[in-house]
């Protein structure tokens, strides 16, 4: 057998293995919730569709391994309570945004992440100031490019903030 032949065959072997993490990528995707969310500030209102992350599974595994988030499109981690928990882009090939979102409904702290595609220890955490009750993940630079900013209120369906009072604060 030819070694170029060889190669071609090996290549194939793998190929199953390739699609089938894209495949389960995308079938995770698939079962998320989508709802609309909405920034409402300075800008007026900006609209999204995002998938929810509402329990341990989702928001672990998070936008790991997409290789392409719509330009109106996000995650949103929800939880039932206040939590100072960080976020890491191990196996997060998408440059990122995070708004962390207060139980009012208001944008607390806005970071930028980048892709970590090493060892998981070599990944860095970003870690909010105080504690939030969402999180909302973008494609980087969209809160810049539509001017989103900190204090800004966020709404979806179901949500409780009632975006009254200076950001940071419940009324």
């Amino acid at each position: 057998m030819s070694l170029s032949r060889r190669h071609f065959l090996q290549g194939l072997s793998l190929a199953p293995l390739a699609l089938s993490v894209n495949w389960a990528s995308a079938a995770f995707a698939e079962d998320m919730q989508t709802v609309p969310l909405v920034i409402h500030g300075g800008q007026g209102p900006t609209r999204f569709d995002v998938e929810v992350a509402d329990d341990d599974p989702e928001r672990n595994r998070g936008l790991m391994e997409r290789t392409v988030l719509a330009a109106d499109g996000g995650m949103l981690f929800l939880y039932d309570r206040p939590v100072f928990n960080g976020f890491w882009m191990y196996r997060t090939l998408l440059p990122l945004d995070i708004a962390f979102i207060d139980e009012q409904g208001h944008i607390l702290e806005i970071q930028h992440m980048q892709p970590c595609l090493g060892q998981a220890s070599s990944c860095p955490a970003t870690q909010p100031r105080e504690a939030y009750l969402a999180a909302l993940e973008v494609n980087a630079g969209t809160f810049d490019k539509l001017g989103i900013r900190v204090g800004d209120c966020v709404t979806w369906p179901g949500s409780t903030g009632t975006c009254e009072g200076p950001a940071g604060q419940s009324s």
